[in-house]
Parts: structure tokens; sequence; C-alpha cells
């Protein structure tokens, strides 16, 4: 096995043991703390600073990355001299950045955040001032996660993620009862200041050495500055719609920031695996095939099959068990019952951003691969803004929940106008097609949810612990949707054991 799809293993194999602290951690913060003012406090201050932290990683990942790769080809001397002065320039700025932005906290949060409890805000106000205050550290691992790119080294920067989870939980562990609410903060922090002190040991080993200067060429920089701001706003519209939606819901009731963030995470694993797994190998395919409309369109269309045969049944699923599986994964401590069903009720809202998350990866793969990446950025760029005029609509009927249904309206139109651009040189027919594809994959769903739904209104199952529910309801449900697919889908079920067949196939012939 070469040493590229080992690191590519060893990649998906952190991202998903990441995804897993970071359900702990939640649990922790459930468990200890629950959901109250407290808790959106700490949230809001925690978003606003990843949404920072990943506007300078997707910076540095979509700019200074290929330019400094293609540089080195050209000049390596100059590249480096380059990427020292851009990082000191970058140092600079995070320096005083973390000075201004401390000292002004207090004023700027009550006007970006509003309306707010007075809890709320004192928590999200000292909680942003300790993330300013370590700012340097915070942007710095960001930073670095592009050089160690650049060298080819990947793994780090996934440790890196982890050791910031898993240390904002082991403090919770330790601290609660002397830091309270902020010993996830100061977790947080100490993880990343263990992580950077890898990542440095990692560039210094590859090769890289600083040098205290701040001479950069004219050409480099101008290219840099000038491709920056599109490329942040492509690449992080996501987080960004996630920021606004926090805002929103910080002016409603306590704990609505939790609900939504609780249900949100559940939310996020379908779509995340579905990423890390099949999306891959259709995107290579996709790429391979950019130039070729027949074979580029049949691999679309297979794309959109296998998100709608994993996805749609693990939607209505989630939807039939997600309340058995909020209370097995919050519920205890000081997260209450109640809690459970306010977080159940905004989990409901987000079931069709399961579906529609996880099928926007194939469109927007496709367009990167026939290169049309202005027209995705001009049609991502406006989910900002119907994301906060639906936020506004839905909030008053709907209270926070309509913030759920906000990001799963959006979601989906995102992904009915970039699946119409893509398909914009192909018959219409072909769109039909995927209308058709859906309401083949909804019957054997459909005959999946019969046998729950049985389960749940005439026997006591919802009486027992909610662990031993999901033990007997998960196999019951994926037995009958493989029955559904077998004798209402046949194409559908050969094509699942056709791509489970390769899976297998390429296992056993890999070299060890």
């Amino acid at each position: 096995m070469s040493k590229l799809k080992k690191t590519a293993i060893w990649i998906t194999l952190l991202a998903l043991v990441l995804k897993f602290i970071g359900f702990i951690r939640e649990g922790m913060i459930a468990q200890e703390f629950g959901a109250n003012d407290y808790t959106d406090g700490f949230l809001l201050a925690f978003t606003f600073v990843t949404l920072i932290k990943t506007l300078i990683k997707n910076g540095f990942n979509s700019v200074f990355l290929p330019q400094y790769v293609q540089s080195r080809k050209e000049n390596e001397q100059l590249a480096e001299q380059n990427a020292n002065s851009l990082l000191n320039y970058t140092i600079l700025l995070l320096i005083a950045i973390s000075g201004v932005c401390y000292l002004l906290t207090p004023f700027f949060v009550p006007i970006v955040f509003g309306s707010m409890s007075p809890v709320t805000e004192e928590v999200t106000i000292e909680m942003t001032k300790v993330f300013f205050l370590f700012m340097l550290l915070i942007g710095l691992t960001s930073v670095l996660e592009s050089y160690l790119q650049a060298v080819r080294s990947f793994v780090p920067n996934q440790i890196v993620n982890i050791l910031g989870t898993l240390m904002a939980t082991v403090f919770i562990l330790l601290f609660a009862d002397v830091w309270g609410i902020y010993s996830i903060a100061y977790g947080f922090i100490f993880g990343l200041f263990i992580g950077l002190l890898l990542q440095i040991y990692y560039l210094y080993k590859y090769g890289y050495r600083w040098k205290p200067t701040l001479k950069v060429e004219r050409v480099f920089l101008k290219t840099f500055t000038i491709l920056l701001v599109p490329a942040l706003l492509h690449s992080s519209v996501g987080h960004i719609n996630v920021f606004v939606n926090k805002l929103f819901a910080s002016g409603t009731v306590s704990g609505a920031v939790t609900y939504l963030n609780n249900s949100s995470l559940l939310m996020s694993i379908p779509s995340a695996i579905f990423q890390t797994t099949i999306v891959a190998i259709v995107f290579t395919l996709l790429a391979e095939q950019a130039d070729q409309k027949e074979k580029f369109k049949n691999t679309l269309y297979l794309g959109y099959q296998l998100g709608l045969l994993v996805l749609l049944p693990i939607a209505i699923g989630i939807w039939l068990v997600g309340e058995a599986a909020i209370s097995f994964i919050y519920e205890r401590g000081a997260f209450s019952a109640e809690d459970t069903q306010n977080t159940v009720v905004a989990l409901n809202m987000y079931i069709p951003l399961i579906v529609t998350q996880g099928l926007l990866l194939i469109p927007v793969k496709g367009m990167y691969a026939i290169g049309q990446t202005k027209k995705l950025l001009m049609i991502s760029s406006t989910t900002i803004f119907f994301n906060a005029l639906f936020n506004y609509l839905f909030l008053i009927p709907f209270g926070y929940p309509g913030l759920a249904l906000s990001s799963s309206v959006v979601s989906f139109f995102y992904l009915v106008f970039l699946t119409t651009a893509l398909y914009k040189n192909y018959p219409k027919s072909e769109l039909l097609r995927l209308v058709t594809l859906f309401v083949k994959v909804a019957i054997p769903t459909a005959f999946m949810a019969v046998p729950i739904l049985l389960l749940q209104w005439f026997t006591p199952i919802k009486e027992i612990y909610s662990l031993y529910q999901l033990i007997i309801i998960v196999p019951v449900g994926a037995i009958a949707y493989v029955m559904g697919l077998f004798l209402f889908y046949k194409e559908g079920f050969n094509k699942m054991l056709e791509v489970l067949r390769k899976k297998r196939k390429k296992k056993e012939t890999t070299p060890k």
C-alpha cells in the first residue's frame, strides 16, 4: 500500500475518532452543565472563535497552499522566504487582533449577538475574552496546517483537532468544580498548545526553518491578497450560516443555542461518514471523467443514487428513534428529560438536512471537476442572505426550532440550484430521472418505517432504557430496509451489493 493511501486511511480513522470524542465532550457538557444560559454563552463564544479559526484555515488552505507548492517548483529559496514572511506577518496580525479585540469584547459582543439574557451575555463576553487572549495560539495552529500539508504531512493536523477536543473533555472532568463552564475553554486551549508543539516538531522534521524576515515577493503577496476574500467566502459559507443561526437563537429561550447545537451534531454524522467514504470515490471518478460527457453524467447519477440509498433511510430512522438517541447521548446529570424533548423538537426540523447536506457534496464536487468554481461561489454566497431571511421569517411562528427548519429549507434550495446548474447542458429528462430516483428509494424507506412504528405503537418499547431501544429498533429497521430494497428497488439493492463487493475485493487484494 502506498504511503498516500495509508495516510488517507489514517485521516479517515482520525476524523471518525474526532467525531466520537466530540460526542463524549458534548455528553460531558450536558451532564455537568445541562442546557441553560451558561451553555448558551459558551457555545456562542466557541462558535465565534471556531468561525475565525475556520476562516484562517480555509484561507491558507485555499490560497497559500497552492501558491507555495507552485512557487517551490520554480524557486525553492524564494518560496521559503515568502512562506516565512507571510507567517511572520500573520503572527503580528494575530497579536494585534488579540490585543484590540480583547479590550473591545465587552462592547462588540452585545452588538454582534444582539438580545441575550444577562447571564448568557456575561458568559459570552468573558469566554470570548479568554479565546481572544490566546488568539495567536488558536490562529497559528490553523495557519501551520497549510505548511504541513505542503510537505505532505497530514496526520499531525488531525491530531491537533483531537487534542483540542480531548483536553476540553478532560478539563471538564478535572476542573469543572473549580472553573465551571470555563474549564471547557481552558482545556481546548491547552490541547491546542500541545498540538502546536507537535506541528512545530513535524515542520522541523520535514526541513522547514523559521526565519525572522518580513521580506515578501510583491507578486506573491498581491496574488494572496486578491484571492483570499473569495476563497474565504466560498469555503466558509456553511460555518457562517451556523454562526448566523446561533445569533438568532441567542435571543429566544434559555438553552436554545444548546438545543440546536446538540441536535445538529447528531444530524451531521451521516453526511460526515458519507463524505469520507462514498463521496471520495465518486469525486475521483468525476475528476477523471470531466471531459467525457456521458460517463460524467452516469457517475453523477451514481453519486445521487448512492447518496439517497444511504441517507434517506438514515434520515427517517433518526426521525423515528431520535428521542432515544438524544436521551442516550445527553440525558444524564444536569441535562433533564425536558431538555431532551426540546432537543428532539429541533432535531426533527433538521431531518431533511441529513439528506440534502450529504447530497450537496455530489454537485459541489461535480462543479469543481468541470471547473465551474465561479458559478459555485455565486450560488453558495446567496445562501448566507437566504439563511438570514428564513431565520427571520421562521423564528416568529416556530421559535428556535424554526432556525433548524430554515437550515433545511436553504439546504434544499441550494441542492436544487446546484443540481439544475450542473445539469444545464443535459436533457431535462435527466433531472426527471433524479425525481424518479427519489420515489424509488422512498418506497423501501417507507417499508422500513412500518415495523419500527408497529414496535413503538403496540409494544412497551418506549418504556425501556434508551440504549436498549436502539439495540432493538436499529437492526429491525436495517433488515426491513434491505428487504424493501430487494422487493421494490432491485437495481438499488444490486448497486449497494456491487459497492460492498468492490470494497471487500479492494481490501483482499491490497498488499500488506
